[in-house]
């Protein structure tokens, strides 16, 4: 870089960012799609003519590796057939989409004949003819039951749509106007990118604006192997689960995350086999899954790239969830299997960091652990409306080391998702919003609490006059929590899909729950159904994990939670050890309390523990494995100890949690709204010596518990 100054250096730098930024204003304001222009379920990003990341913007943004992956397809298949004014449309998910719905619009970007760089971008459109309308398809058994799939074509071509192609695609779909005006969108957002790409060349030169490119994807690969060598080596087990309803089946994922040197290894052996419906992911989905919560967790200060990506390896057995082969159906894909893998990174990554007191201030629990969808397909005469309810995007923000979670604010991997105000949803749909809440106890309990959800409830509205209306879902976490804690921090609550026989009233008349008297509860947590004029649909959505031991958390933050109607007083009771009444007031001691909860830890171990070396001899060092175990060295050897009253529990590099006491609970001891089958357990890790908790788990009774293990 010794022939660009860094004034230069950096006007390039942010000018490259200001290209993503604005061709994203540009997509969302040309698009008529709630999903897009208020959820932003979009990414836009910027890639090397070779194809390779160079700057991202915001969005969903495991689309990072599968746009890089359909611009590298399109490279390789149009070969000498890539000219200035052309623009290529890529969804199949064998090739490199994420799943047929989320599609790719690619567009090189040339300067005085040469090729520069590529633009592209992605939006969920509307709808694509599959076997059910919206994309998610919950009746797909095969990815040809998942609507138009192309692996690359061109759908601008000099400057001129292709009207045959468009056509083609179009006469797919139910709803061809919302579908034509996502692909404009996505169109005129990438004519944003290479007119201010252009520009830049044309302020810069070409040779300085490629050669600064260079050096940023230089400067973020060092940068974060940088960041790798300053944490210790070492691995960090995580399991979630994937309650399938159409299955009558829990998949298992399991990720083990292995740090050496600087590199970084996702390894899901022993994850279970693929499922017969789309909830499955390739391993391009996979890989962005993971590398999702990578970026804003531990590169929050480096540039977004492929100095990033080319330092993760990812590895998943065929024929599974994480790696489906083909004809298995994906379309469920992004909010089932490759969620899934956003919530194993965040934790393992959290854990990663949270080993080394440099880094520890950057752990988080799981944010929104599941997606509560609800699309819509409604019928008036010959017209065909598809749309969705974007409440899913509103979120849930997981806690923190240094705090609560956000109450409803989006996702890890998307921090500028958003949701449509009411008004919004009831101008352009057949829906009246009967309410809109916090739900109370949904966030996880911890020192630092979660964030929490929402519930809420729409009846159809008799006057606008449509035929039909069909609600279309494709929920999980209804049996499992999705939102799991971190380093003894509770789960979130499970999430609940019902249709409301009769219940529809108005909003004057209250707010209609499952629990209420006086209608009949339907079970549509999965599948198409129809919403009759006296009906109401009711969708609660997950909360967030909670952060460290429920028993540290500071009993007026407590008190507080309690009065604003977060937390309900048993909880605060039962879980936290804060006596309070219904106005949130401490009624009674707490220190008291909080003693019995400890000694009902205590009374769970068997007597028998022994601590491997005496305190005295262990020297403190700046790694831990959690908030509540510190690692200390003795005699050269690392060991993990409570970090509350110093005790000694086993080497860190072995199965610490398999010295201290375990016990296993109902999922429904973390709090309300959080009902499971027997065989699902809240596993608790306490200290034998003085009962802190250490860690929980969200497990089957039968599998192992997991570990976490550090090396010199």
């Amino acid at each position: 870089m010794e022939r660009i100054d860094p004034v230069t250096f950096q006007i390039i730098k942010h000018r490259l960012v200001r290209v993503t930024d604005e061709a994203v204003e540009a997509l969302k304001r040309v698009s008529g799609s709630s999903t897009t222009n208020e959820g932003h379920d979009l990414m836009v990003a910027l890639y090397t003519k070779e194809g390779d990341l160079l700057t991202g913007g915001v969005g969903f943004l495991h689309h990072y590796v599968g746009a890089s992956k359909a611009t590298k397809h399109i490279i390789d298949t149009f070969e000498g057939d890539i000219n200035e004014g052309d623009t290529f449309i890529l969804n199949d998910p064998y090739t490199a989409a994420l799943h047929p719905p989320d599609v790719y619009i690619i567009s090189p970007i040339f300067y005085e004949g040469e090729l520069k760089a590529f633009a592209a971008n992605f939006v969920h459109v509307g709808d694509i003819g599959a076997i059910d309308p919206g994309g998610f398809s919950p009746n797909s058994t095969s990815i040809y039951h998942e609507g138009f799939q192309t692996p690359g074509m061109k759908i601008v071509e000099g400057g001129e749509i292709r009207r045959d192609v468009l056509d083609t695609i179009l006469n797919m779909s139910r709803d061809p106007g919302r579908l034509e005006l996502d692909f404009r969108s996505q169109i005129a957002a990438n004519n944003v990118a290479i007119e201010r790409m252009q520009e830049m060349i044309d302020d810069f030169g070409a040779d300085t604006v490629e050669a600064v490119g260079e050096e940023l994807i230089e400067q973020s690969r060092d940068q974060f192997r940088q960041r790798l060598l300053d944490l210790p080596d070492g691995e960090w087990e995580e399991r979630m689960y994937l309650d399938s309803y159409p299955d009558d089946e829990t998949f298992t994922i399991e990720m083990t995350l292995r740090k050496s040197g600087d590199s970084l290894t996702f390894d899901f052996s022993g994850t279970t086999g693929q499922s017969e419906y789309g909830l499955n992911c390739t391993h391009i989905g996979t890989v962005g899954g993971v590398l999702a919560p990578l970026l804003p967790l531990m590169c929050h200060d480096i540039t977004w790239n492929d100095g990033i990506i080319s330092q993760v390896d990812v590895e998943t057995p065929e024929g599974t969830v994480v790696n489906a082969t083909r004809p298995a159906p994906v379309s469920i894909a992004t909010v089932a299997t490759l969620q899934v893998c956003n919530s194993l990174s965040t934790l393992a990554v959290s854990k990663m960091q949270g080993s080394s007191e440099s880094y520890d201030d950057r752990a988080t629990a799981v944010w929104h652990g599941s997606h509560c969808g609800v699309g819509l397909t409604m019928r008036k005469g010959d017209e065909t409306k598809v749309d969705m309810i974007t409440d899913t995007f509103a979120g849930a923000g997981g806690a923190r080391a240094t705090g609560d979670g956000v109450d409803l604010a989006g996702e890890v991997t998307n921090v500028v998702t958003r949701w449509a105000n009411a008004e919004r949803h009831e101008s352009n749909q057949p829906l009246r919003f009967l309410g809109r809440k916090f739900t109370a106890d949904s966030g996880g309990a911890g020192q630092y609490r979660g964030g929490v959800g929402h519930e809420y409830a729409v009846t159809p509205v008799p006057e606008e006059g449509f035929d039909e209306i069909i609600s279309r879902t494709t929920g999980r976490g209804v049996s499992i929590p999705q939102s799991i804690g971190l380093f003894g921090g509770y789960p979130g609550c499970t999430i609940e899909f019902a249709k409301l026989k009769g219940a529809s009233g108005s909003s004057e008349t209250g707010f209609p729950r499952p629990s209420d008297d006086g209608h009949d509860v339907e079970n549509v947590q999965w599948g198409n159904n129809a919403l009759d004029d006296d009906d109401a649909l009711y969708v609660r959505a997950p909360g967030s994990g909670g952060y460290g031991d429920p028993l540290d958390r500071d009993p007026n933050d407590v008190a507080s939670d309690v009065s604003d109607g977060l937390v309900t007083p048993e909880t605060a009771i039962d879980v936290y050890g804060v006596p309070v009444d219904a106005d949130g007031t401490i009624v009674d001691d707490v220190e008291e309390r909080r003693d019995e909860l400890y000694a009902e830890r205590l009374e769970a171990g068997d007597g028998s523990f022994d601590p491997p070396i005496s305190a005295a001899d262990l020297e403190p060092t700046e790694f831990e494995l959690g908030v509540n175990v510190s690692v200390g060295r003795a005699d050269g050897e690392l060991f993990a100890a409570c970090a509350n009253c110093d005790t000694p529990l086993a080497s860190a590099s072995g199965d610490w949690k398999a010295a201290v006491t375990s016990t296993e609970k109902p999922i429904s001891a973390a709090g309300a709204h959080r009902e499971s089958t027997d065989d699902v357990v809240l596993r608790e890790f306490t200290c034998p010596e003085c009962g802190t908790l250490l860690d929980t788990e969200v497990a089957l009774a039968d599998d192992a518990h997991l570990s976490s293990r550090l090396f010199e």
